[in-house]
């Protein structure tokens, strides 16, 4: 079920009504509900594989008891162990089977050895990165004793399966959201109407930015071959705010309508296309994932901490993993690598953490010099996100070293000037509220009443004015 779909229209409030006007005198009844609407939810797009979600759920609820009771240090390790591999395993099997499949046949075959392997024809669950990742914070943090594991199966159901965040994230940790299952909620009038905003900010990042956008990507990238260098700049642009419009969009309107419902779920997005450097845009892009690598992965292989070596290492593991979790291509794997180059100067020159506070912050406008910090990071994370979107490494390859020609010095043949002056309005309410956790939070506040629903009233006519065919988000497929 999609967010900007006309199912969701109608789900959402019925199960508003349910939550805050028939089960809200008892907590249990309120979980078992977010339960059952969220596998409804789930299963929508296909019913057979709840059982993937509820096995995932079993699991990891098991041995989250079974170390609450176990104090011999093998036997916690082994039962860590059970949940990475059974976790893990389902993910590569869905996600990763042909793609290692096919990658051998082409190792062999590159010694003149023919092998004749099958391929399985596999339907990549909605989701299960995101869930598996979450489920897998679970019994890591109950191991590592900074979570005391719940007996409550329902509540804990309910956290693994919380429909407004289940298939594309933020990727919640439990010492977060599940506690937040056991406290009696009560309808907060302000909190539901800030949780609205959120989702119609969202909403408009991606049916008017992200959707739009998508049309013009789809025609450059689909046909690299047919514009010049200056036309595919334009392609990779657009490309970068489609998939920020697209994403943080989705992150707004699952935090937003997490906010009906009286949850609190962590800012996934802060403004990333302010940033002044790549490990800056980095704490703020997809920060629900780049911290979960940080915790269980880049920190334990030793972080910045021991030799040069070491700290390379991790940085190119951290990231190479990161692109990998995307999807089984190489263009992932390149992508990743990538940002490893751009971030490597940073902390190497222990400048990584030279950008912490927010960009012009307490002011209008920006510094020249943070200004040409912001344009060259859009830059570099622009160009890498060209092996994010395309089809394969040649395609990439073609489509950059076209950028390079001299055709790049020519008028583009596609110039989208009224989604240019969309974009551009986006980024002007967004730089007004970066201080913010979403562009709209405080925006117009202040106004008088009829203004300030002029204003949102503005963004719901351009929402469905450039409404068109439903898209999914990019991110369902990762």
């Amino acid at each position: 079920m999609l967010f900007n779909s006309i199912d969701f229209a109608i789900f959402l409030p019925i199960v508003f009504v349910l939550y805050w006007f028939v089960v809200n005198k008892n907590l249990k009844l309120q979980n078992f509900l977010i339960v059952v609407a969220s596998y409804v939810f789930y299963a929508w797009w296909d019913w057979r594989f709840l059982s993937l979600i509820m096995f995932s759920t079993l699991v990891d609820y098991l041995v989250g008891i079974s170390l609450a009771k176990q104090e011999h240090a093998v036997r916690r390790k082994m039962l860590l162990w059970t949940s990475i591999l059974i976790n893990i395993g389902f993910l590569c099997f869905f996600k990763y089977y042909n793609f290692f499949i096919d990658n051998f046949i082409t190792a062999f075959s590159f010694f003149g050895y023919k092998i004749q392997p099958n391929s399985l024809n596999i339907i990549l669950p909605v989701g299960i990165s995101f869930y598996t990742f979450q489920t897998l914070s679970y019994s890591i943090d109950v191991y590592r004793r900074k979570l005391v594991p719940t007996a409550d199966f329902i509540a804990f159901s309910a956290f693994v399966s919380f429909f407004p965040q289940l298939v594309a994230g933020p990727i919640e940790r439990a010492t977060n959201l599940l506690p937040q299952f056991y406290k009696k909620r009560s309808f907060h009038y302000g909190k539901a109407v800030d949780g609205l905003r959120q989702i119609l900010w969202g909403l408009f990042k991606k049916i008017v930015i992200a959707d739009n956008c998508a049309e013009v990507v789809n025609q450059i990238f689909n046909n690299t071959g047919d514009f010049s260098g200056s036309t595919l700049v334009v392609g990779a642009v657009l490309f970068a705010f489609q998939i920020y419009g697209d994403f943080s969009g989705y992150s707004d309107i699952a935090i937003g309508t997490s906010r009906l419902f009286g949850f609190d779920l962590k800012q996934n997005f802060a403004f990333p296309y302010f940033s002044r450097d790549i490990a800056e845009f980095w704490r703020r892009w997809h920060i629900s994932l780049s911290t979960w690598f940080r915790d269980y992965l880049y920190i334990p292989l030793g972080g910045s901490r021991g030799s040069k070596f070491q700290q390379i290492r991790n940085v190119f593991i951290i990231f190479v993993v990161s692109g990998f979790w995307h999807g089984p291509n190489w263009t992932f794997i390149v992508w990743g690598a990538l940002n490893a180059l751009y971030f490597l100067p940073l902390l190497l020159g222990s400048k990584n953490r030279k950008h912490i506070e927010i960009v012009a912050q307490g002011k209008w406008l920006p510094t020249i010099k943070e200004i040409l910090l912001i344009l060259s990071t859009f830059a570099l994370t622009t160009l890498a996100w060209v092996f994010f979107r395309a089809d394969n490494l040649s395609h990439a390859w073609s489509f950059i070293s076209e950028i390079f020609s001299y055709s790049l010095f020519t008028i583009p043949q596609i110039q989208p000037k009224i989604l240019s002056i969309l974009i551009l309005f986006m980024l002007l309410i967004e730089w007004s509220g970066r201080e913010e956790l979403y562009g709209i939070e405080r925006f117009g506040i202040t106004w008088k009443k009829p203004y300030r629903y002029a204003f949102y009233y503005t963004i719901v006519f351009l929402i469905f004015l450039f409404s068109g065919e439903e898209q999914e988000f990019i991110y369902f497929q990762f």
